[in-house]
């Protein structure tokens, strides 16, 4: 194991109707004047919007409202938000809604106390300081509600880039499960499918001597097994969105990827799909992890193999462990399949003669310079086969 450090100091606010305390957190964690930003028009149908408004007026916070944001937030939405928050003189963010709105909510939060443009921040400039974000979760996917990330597409030249920082981290996230009760059976599996991309980038590593974050990765990609079939069938079992909802946020507040190499090549890979075609972040997930599993697979075939057997209980072929590893890596498409996920780049939009674009673009952009990836280095030749398993 590495040494590390870790520090998580969101304050998590989880069960029914807790949004209705939202003006109470603010308060406690010194907000004055909030931005409260927030997507489409279900958290206003819902009277979610209403309930954190009125939250605010009992004690008394001032607000103004940005709403528009999309999937792959946009870089335009953010700079009119950080105008906003320079002209009203907000001192909080909160983030209405799921992945798109808080990664869009910490682009806002640390624009408004930078004189520059915040691209800067998603080329490579690293983020010291921010307003504090806060979030009322709506759907369980990005892990945004704990995590230190934020990713944002630039509309001139479709760039989907990332930045980190502890400064973006959430002072407080309210996670209500049944907040996610009236989500499409569609948007629900590509949220498990992000929460297991961020479980299987984690997982995949060289560190050795890992034992005790393999168990907890291990746990919670069986939990997202088990509970997954449960909310595609019945959409309002709170229990399972529960348990889904707070897997989501364990997946993605790095405890499961303390004192551990990591590799994130497939979730650069999926970022180039989402710029161009515009899909969801967790449906381009679906098609690009089995793909890099597939090319990956014989760089470490025992640790492909301890995943099929531990967590799909595929059978250990101990003479011949490409056959477990092969298993493992067809019980997880089979799984997406059977929750609605597309399984080829087709699927998304994507043709053949896009692939030396995407692959220039994933092996060039997002602070690679010609290489990605943590357990399997890739070249941009690599890229492009891996998409090429994706036709």
């Amino acid at each position: 194991m590495n040494n590390f450090t870790f520090c998580s100091p969101t304050y998590f606010v989880f069960g029914k109707d807790e949004e209705n305390n939202v003006g109470k957190y603010v308060k406690r964690f010194g907000g004055t004047k909030v931005l409260i930003h927030y997507g489409g028009g279900s958290v206003v149908r819902s009277g979610l919007l209403d309930r954190v408004k009125a939250s605010l007026q009992r004690e008394g916070i001032g607000f103004v409202e940005l709403g528009g944001v999309k999937p792959n937030p946009r870089d335009s939405l953010v700079y009119e938000g950080i105008a906003l928050c320079k002209a009203e003189q907000v001192d909080f963010v909160l983030a209405v809604g799921g992945g798109s709105t808080i990664d869009s909510a910490k682009a806002i939060a640390l624009g408004a106390v930078y004189d520059g443009d915040f691209w800067d921040f998603y080329s490579g400039k690293f983020v010291e300081k921010a307003l504090p974000v806060a979030t009322v979760l709506t759907i369980a996917a990005a892990g945004s509600e704990g995590s230190t990330g934020s990713v944002i597409t630039k509309e001139e030249g479709l760039l989907k880039r990332s930045t980190d920082s502890d400064a973006l981290r959430p002072v407080f996230s309210i996670l209500n499960p049944a907040l996610t009760q009236t989500l499409p059976a569609y948007q629900t599996a590509c949220g498990v499918t992000d929460i297991m991309a961020h479980l299987f980038e984690r997982y995949f590593t060289n560190t050795k001597d890992v034992e005790v974050t393999d168990r907890v990765i291990e746990g919670l990609l069986m939990t997202m097994i088990h509970e997954a079939p449960k909310v595609i069938e019945n959409p309002n079992d709170y229990e399972a969105r529960a348990n889904i909802m707070w897997a989501g946020m364990l997946a993605h507040n790095n405890c499961c990827g303390v004192g551990r190499d990591q590799d994130w090549s497939s979730h650069d890979l999926e970022h180039e799909l989402s710029a161009l075609y515009d899909c969801a972040h967790g449906a381009g997930l679906a098609v690009v992890f089995p793909a890099w599993m597939e090319y990956t697979m014989r760089h470490d075939v025992m640790r492909f193999a301890q995943v099929a057997s531990r967590v799909w209980g595929c059978a250990m072929d101990y003479q011949h462990p490409e056959r477990t590893a092969k298993a493992g890596i067809h019980a997880f498409r089979a799984f997406l399949r059977s929750i609605g996920m597309p399984q080829t780049l087709a699927e998304l939009g994507g043709k053949a003669e896009d692939i030396p674009y995407l692959a220039h673009t994933a092996a060039y952009g997002n602070g690679n310079s010609g290489t990605m990836g943590g357990f399997v280095i890739l070249q941009e030749e690599d890229m492009a086969n891996i998409y090429r398993l994706m036709l």
